[in-house]
């Protein structure tokens, strides 16, 4: 192991570059040239085309029409017109009830409180201690004025998955738009996203080995009508008018190549990644770990854990030259707040306070665990 440079395993927070989608982002930043909004010359024409194969790309993950793919900045602003961009439709059909969960990330929960604001009613659904929303809990919140289920793939801070087939399925004779954060799952977990009646899904490259500042909203159809959004931004009319603005046509195309890799090798990573979780709780559960969310439901490139009166400060510290975690969401890693997940999990203080989250990739190197567990134990 490198002690000059820690081992980095915040993967929930960003990953690394695939390098598959490092030379096609180098390719279209540096030989190809080209607004895609250009019908005059060959050069426009090439980037749209481009743009099309990565529509594609993505569709193919979720099973959808390329149509429907919305490309945005990131899954931040997929959410928020995922969730505004249908506050229209409530104040006009009088369906002005919200159904969402305690566990959201803060990209969903702001917006949510924006239409609280002015005049929605929002549900929040509490977890169980293990993690994992209730399907039954979330039906339960469900009236007849009920405008818009948003629940998200895969927590960011546990990895647990969270029941969207059987939420979908419990909506299957209801009006109400189903949305999916799926940041965190998207390309890592491709069977819980393939419900037709998942309406609307967020997505961010570079959760997935692409680059930053792109990603996507996917926005299905049901039968012939789309989900009745209304923008949040204007000037120019670029996709379907939802998202105007030049289209960064180097950052689609490496955002489509990372999830066109992750469709094709998604057995071999998951593989990887289940043989490196196996190696870390080896060394650390003999040091008496607490680990949040339910093991059988969290996806494997991530364990969050606390270790009984250790701070997750100090464990931070003392492995800062070993591996780099976090103890929390990167949108709040700049001015530490006790983590609103674990919290509604019930879990204690104390462990909400020294827990923290180990989350890596195939692209991970090997990792000296037994390195790590030895320099936890001089804290205990």
């Amino acid at each position: 192991m490198n002690l000059n440079k820690p081992i980095y395993l915040d993967c929930n927070a960003t990953t690394p570059l695939d390098p598959a989608v490092l030379e096609q982002l180098l390719r279209w930043y540096t030989e190809e040239i080209g607004n895609p909004g250009s019908r005059t010359h060959e050069f426009g024409t090439k980037a749209k085309s481009a743009v099309q194969r990565s529509r594609n790309q993505l569709a193919n993950v979720l099973q959808a029409q390329p149509e429907e793919v919305v490309f945005t900045s990131g899954a931040t602003e997929s959410n928020n017109i995922a969730i505004l961009g249908l506050a229209n439709e409530g104040r006009s059909k009088n369906r002005r009830h919200v159904v969402s969960t305690a566990i959201e990330h803060k990209a969903v929960l702001e917006p949510l409180e924006l239409l609280a604001s002015e005049g929605f009613e929002v549900t929040l659904v509490n977890p169980e201690s293990s993690g994992v929303v209730s399907s039954e809990a979330v039906n339960s919140a469900i009236r007849d004025d009920t405008l818009l289920v948003s629940v998200m793939h895969v927590n960011n801070e546990t990895g647990v998955c969270q029941p969207i087939e059987e939420i979908a399925s419990y909506l299957a004779d209801h009006e109400a738009y189903f949305h999916v954060d799926a940041a965190q799952g998207f390309g890592k977990d491709i069977e819980g996203l393939l419900s037709p009646r998942i309406d609307l899904i967020s997505v961010s490259s570079h959760k997935i080995f692409g680059p930053s500042g792109v990603g996507a909203l996917v926005s299905r159809r049901r039968g012939y009508c789309k989900p009745p959004l209304t923008p949040i931004s204007y000037g120019g009319g670029q996709e379907r008018g939802l998202r105007p603005g030049t289209l960064p046509t180097p950052l689609i195309v490496a955002f489509g190549t990372a999830a066109e890799t992750a469709l094709e090798d998604f057995a071999a990573r998951k593989s990887r990644c289940k043989r490196i979780r196996k190696a870390a709780l080896t060394e650390l559960e003999p040091l008496g770990i607490r680990i949040h969310g339910d093991p059988e439901r969290t996806l494997p490139h991530v364990v969050n854990f606390s270790v009984d009166g250790i701070d997750s400060e100090a464990l931070m510290l003392a492995l800062k030259d070993l591996v780099a975690i976090s103890n929390g969401s990167a949108c709040t890693s700049n001015s530490y707040q006790a983590s609103h997940v674990l919290q509604a999990m019930g879990i204690g203080a104390p462990e909400v306070a020294g827990a923290v989250r180990m989350s890596w990739c195939h692209l991970t190197p090997d990792i000296d665990f037994q390195a790590v567990a030895n320099r936890i134990r001089t804290l205990l």
